[in-house]
C-alpha cells in the first residue's frame, strides 16, 4: 500500500496519471453541469425543479460536493507539481524560444487552471453559497418569498435571470467560461496521452475534437447570459 502511495503521488507518472484522471472526471462534471444550467430555456419549472432535486437530495449533494473540492485540490496539486518538476529539469531557460508546436492553450495551462480556480470560487459564492456582496445586484438570492415559486421551491430560474442581468456579472462569466474551454481545449487531448491512449495515427483527430468539443461547451455556457442578457429569457 505504502509502495503504491509513493509510486502514484511521488513519481512524475503517476503524478501525470493523477491529473489526467481527476481532469477526466472534472470534465464530466462540466458536461453534466452544462446539462443541468441548459434546463432554464425549459422554463422557470423545469429548472427549478432540477434545483429542488440537488437542494433537497443533502445525502447524495455533499458527498459530490467534498469529493469535487478533493479531486480539484488533485488536479491543481498535481499540475502544480509536474510544471516545477519540468522547469527544474531545465533551469536555464530558452535563449530564444519560439513555439513551432505547442499551441497557445497549452503554453497557458497553468495559468488559466489557476484564472478557472478564481471563477469557480467567484461562481459558488454567487450561485451557490448566494453570498449578497458578490452578485452586484444589492438582492439577497435566499430571500422569500421573493426567490422562492408557488410550489415553495428555491426560484432558480429567477435568481439566475436576475444575477446575468448585471453586466459585470454576465461579462466575468464569459470570460472565466471562455478560459475554461481553453484549458479544456488542450487537456482533453492531454488527457489521452498522459494515459498513453493517444496514438499518432489518430492524434491530430483527437486534437481537433478537443477544440470542436471546447467551443460547443462555451456556445452552451455562453448561451445562458447571452440570452438573459438580450431578453430572451425574462
Amino acid at each position: 500500500m505504502v509502495n503504491l502511495f509513493r509510486h502514484v503521488f511521488c513519481s512524475s507518472l503517476g503524478k501525470k496519471y493523477l491529473m489526467a484522471g481527476s481532469g477526466a472526471v472534472l470534465f464530466l462534471f462540466v458536461l453534466g453541469h452544462l446539462v443541468g444550467n441548459l434546463q432554464i430555456f425549459l422554463g422557470p419549472e423545469a429548472i427549478n425543479r432540477y434545483g429542488h432535486f440537488l437542494q433537497t437530495n443533502v445525502e447524495l449533494l455533499w458527498p459530490v460536493r467534498i469529493a469535487l473540492l478533493l479531486i480539484i485540490g488533485i488536479h491543481i496539486w498535481s499540475a502544480t507539481q509536474l510544471t516545477l518538476e519540468n522547469r527544474a529539469a531545465r533551469p536555464i531557460a530558452y535563449e530564444q524560444w519560439q513555439p513551432t508546436t505547442a499551441t497557445y492553450a497549452s503554453r497557458t495551462m497553468m495559468m488559466s487552471g489557476l484564472i478557472v480556480g478564481a471563477f469557480i470560487i467567484y461562481h459558488l459564492l454567487h450561485f451557490t453559497v448566494m453570498v449578497k456582496a458578490v452578485n452586484l445586484t444589492g438582492k439577497d438570492f435566499d430571500a422569500k418569498p421573493e426567490f422562492y415559486d408557488a410550489q415553495g421551491q428555491h426560484d432558480i430560474y429567477k435568481m439566475m435571470v436576475t444575477g446575468f442581468k448585471q453586466p459585470l456579472v454576465s461579462v466575468f462569466y464569459l470570460v472565466g467560461v471562455g478560459l475554461l474551454c481553453l484549458h479544456l481545449s488542450h487537456g482533453v487531448s492531454a488527457m489521452f496521452q498522459s494515459l498513453g491512449w493517444k496514438k499518432r495515427s489518430y492524434g491530430q483527430s483527437l486534437d481537433c475534437g478537443a477544440k470542436w468539443l471546447a467551443g460547443l461547451i462555451f456556445l452552451g455556457y455562453a448561451s445562458i447570459p447571452l440570452a438573459i442578457l438580450l431578453g430572451c429569457i425574462k
